[in-house]
């Protein structure tokens, strides 16, 4: 049996920091460039594979990152398993429970924003097989299911980054792209299960197809139910009888990697287990916010840059792009997706400046696009050419999704924190000690000074956070509620000195609470609002300067002089 030697585990080891070093640098550079990490870390592959390094330097490009032998072997394998921890991770922001409470809206748009690409990409791939890439010993159907679900597919871990960036992740319209992406997730991994039960069946008899699709949508409909519901049980005791972080970690990592040994011993690939078992573990109240942070910055800083620089490896991009190609399947992608989710966010009724917000921000395809494009082209479903243009697809939209967001959602008329401030609603020293206490302690002031009801205005805060907490990390919470019929914007300051919990992700107790109440028909009201004390308040030092303010006039005067 051919085994690694001292020689072969001297360049694995120097291999993998070579390509994680340089995937880590390159994402960390693509991120102060306001780009998502991934994008770095696919280029630091294909600089370090044919396309550049093996053009330059064949010979230590082949040392390094052989594409045969035992190191090509060990590198695919730790590959395999960083894609499967990444999964495990990408379920793990997959909250159902936001996207259950969410309503209708996030449903129809999450339904939209892939129904109708599927559909369009399905037809092109049958129309036009051959100019799409398709091998021409791979199934018809295989090939455009495999297409389908890279077109239509959406990032939930790209969408969720460019909201927190723009400081509307907790907001009323992210909740709703949120649980629109969630949706779309768990369809498009449900079809790429049943496409894989076709792919691991093509060779065998049909009933062999069919043991394995049934197998997968009971192993999915288990972990989502029966499962969810012991894990949701178990975490307590893990959390009471571990040591933090490192019980939740290692609970996570262990039943991530069972899942993906049973998808893939029924003849699914590994990912579609361990995503399935990350939305089951992440779908828990009992996860706190900064456990799962923890957990994603582990798999997100280690494991994926390795797993994504390998995808550059395999394949030179000089010598398989196809210009026209890759426009034909960057447009597809563009309109089939920007209009799905606009009409499903149209059909949730939501105004026309957001559905198309919206539907930009469902446009990101990402990562998961990458994992279905890698796994067509290593079971020889599409060619290189196709396989290049579907990477280029997937960067380009999460480039341009936030970007263009934030144009959509410029206004003329921009609220402005200072402006909503009053002395009557600044609350220098709250007598809250809980979540519940301090909205109603809040909300009380609200009423009072407005005259409102405050039971209303306390019960729609409540109900807005058990969708999602509003913690935002550093010490702030944004409690918030759209109310209707209300005539104005409420914005409520209260400052507390021992901290109250708002399951932030950096798991710090928040000193600094705004409580926003916007009209329900000037959605713009809190986006603005909430995007700008995210941003005002992303420094500590600006929260620190805030808690020391004694009076309103001190707390005003730090708002007008735009302290950072």
């Amino acid at each position: 049996m051919e085994a690694l030697n001292s020689h072969n585990v001297a360049v694995m080891f120097f291999s993998l920091a070579v390509l994680l070093g340089v995937a880590r640098a390159l994402g960390e550079l693509a991120q102060r460039l306001r780009q998502p990490s991934v994008l770095g870390e696919l280029l630091a592959g294909v600089i370090l594979g044919p396309t550049i390094l093996g053009r330059i330097a064949p010979t230590l490009n082949e040392t390094l990152f052989p594409l045969h032998g035992v190191n090509a072997i060990a590198l695919d394998s730790i590959a395999t398993l960083a894609i499967g921890l990444f999964l495990l991770v990408a379920g793990m922001e997959v909250d159902l429970s936001t996207a259950w409470k969410q309503g209708k809206t996030g449903g129809k748009i999450g339904l939209s924003s892939i129904a109708f690409p599927f559909v369009v990409a399905i037809l092109a791939a049958f129309i036009f097989p051959e100019a799409l890439g398709r091998q021409p010993d791979s199934d018809p159907l295989v090939f455009a299911l495999f297409f389908a679900i890279a077109i239509s597919i959406s990032a939930l871990p790209i969408i969720a980054k460019t909201l927190i960036d723009m400081g509307l992740y907790r907001s009323d319209l992210g909740m709703v792209v949120i649980s629109a992406a969630i949706l779309n997730d768990v369809i498009g991994w449900v079809i790429f299960a049943v496409i894989l039960g076709f792919l691991s069946g093509t060779g065998g008899a049909g009933m062999e197809i069919v043991m394995t699709i049934a197998l997968t949508l009971i192993f999915i409909g288990g972990m989502l139910t029966f499962g969810r519901y012991l894990i949701h049980k178990m975490l307590p005791f893990v959390q009471a009888y571990t040591r933090w972080p490192a019980g939740e970690l290692s609970f996570a990592m262990i039943l991530g990697l069972l899942g993906a040994a049973f998808t893939e011993w029924i003849g699914i690939h590994a990912i579609l287990g361990a995503f399935i078992v990350g939305v089951a573990i992440g779908d828990s109240s009992h996860l706190r916010e900064r456990s799962r942070v923890i957990i994603g910055d582990f798999v997100s800083f280690i494991f994926a840059p390795v797993f994504f620089a390998s995808i550059g490896l395999k394949v030179d991009f000089f010598a398989h792009f196809d210009a026209g190609l890759v426009l034909v399947v960057l447009l597809m992608a563009c309109v089939c997706k920007l209009v799905g989710g606009t009409l499903g966010a149209r059909w949730g009724g939501m105004s026309r400046q957001e559905s198309i917000a919206v539907g930009f921000a469902m446009l990101s395809v990402g990562a998961m696009g990458i994992i279905v494009g890698m796994i067509a082209l290593n079971a020889g479903i599409i060619d290189e050419r196709l396989f290049v243009a579907l990477i280029v697809m997937a960067m380009v939209t999460s480039m341009i999704s936030g970007p263009s967001m934030r144009l959509v959602l410029h206004k003329e008329k921009k609220w402005k924190l200072r402006d909503v401030l009053s002395s009557k609603l600044f609350i220098r020293s709250l007598h809250a000690n809980t979540r519940r206490q301090v909205i109603h302690e809040m909300a009380a002031a609200v009423g009072e000074t407005g005259d409102l009801d405050t039971t209303v205005l306390e019960l729609a805060v409540r109900a807005r956070e058990e969708i999602m907490s509003t913690g935002i990390g550093n010490g702030v919470a944004l409690p918030h509620a759209r109310i209707a019929g209300l005539k104005e914007v409420w914005v409520v300051v209260g400052i507390s000195s021992h901290g109250i919990d708002f399951d932030a992700p950096d798991g710090k107790p928040a000193n600094l609470i705004f409580l926003i109440l916007t009209p329900e028909d000037d959605p713009g009201a809190q986006l603005d609002i909430a995007a700008e004390i995210t941003r005002r308040f992303r420094d500590q030092d600006t929260v620190d300067a805030a808690l020391r303010t004694e009076h309103f006039t001190d707390f005003l005067a730090l708002m007008r002089a735009g302290v950072q």
